[in-house]
C-alpha cells in the first residue's frame, strides 16, 4: 500500500519539540522586555515617552499571546503574534531613526512628556531603550519565522 502523505505534510515529532523549543525562546525574549520596561519605569524611574508606550502595547499582548500558544499547544500562533511583532519592529524602528535624528523634529510625535529622544539609558555608549527595544522585536519575528518553516 502507497502512503501518499508527503513527510514535509506533517510535522514530526522533532519539528513539533524545536518548534516549542521556537516558541518558548520567543516567549522568553517578550517576557524579558515586558519585565525589563516595567524595571526601567517603576524601580529606575525612567518614563517612557509616547513611542515607548506604543512599543509596550505590542511588547505585552506578545509575551501573555505567546504563553497562552506554548500552554495550549497551538501551532497557529503566529497568526497572532508575528503581526504584533512586525508593528512593534516598525515602532521601534521610528522610534530609533528619530532618536539618531534621521527623522525630523516636525515628524516627532513627542508632544507632552518625556522626550523620544532623550537617553535616559546608554549601555556601551550606543545601546540605548530604542535599541533594545528594536532588537528585542528582530529577535521575536526571527523565531516566530523560523517557527513558521519548521512546523509547515
Amino acid at each position: 500500500m502507497n502512503n501518499s502523505n508527503n513527510q514535509h505534510d506533517i510535522p514530526n515529532q522533532e519539528n513539533r519539540q524545536d518548534g516549542w523549543f521556537l516558541l518558548f525562546g520567543c516567549w522568553l525574549i517578550a517576557s524579558m522586555a515586558t519585565l525589563g520596561s516595567l524595571f526601567l519605569d517603576k524601580a529606575l524611574g525612567i518614563e517612557p515617552c509616547s513611542l515607548c508606550w506604543f512599543q509596550r502595547i505590542f511588547m505585552y499582548p506578545l509575551a501573555l499571546i505567546l504563553l497562552v500558544g506554548l500552554l495550549q499547544k497551538d501551532r497557529h500562533v503566529t497568526r497572532y503574534a508575528l503581526p504584533l511583532a512586525v508593528l512593534g519592529w516598525l515602532t521601534a524602528l521610528y522610534h530609533l531613526l528619530m532618536h539618531v535624528g534621521i527623522i525630523p523634529e516636525s515628524l516627532q510625535p513627542c508632544g507632552s512628556g518625556p522626550s523620544c529622544t532623550e537617553d535616559d539609558l546608554s549601555l556601551f555608549g550606543f545601546v540605548n531603550i530604542p535599541v533594545l527595544s528594536l532588537l528585542s522585536f528582530s529577535a521575536a519575528i526571527g523565531l516566530l519565522l523560523l517557527y513558521i518553516k519548521r512546523t509547515k
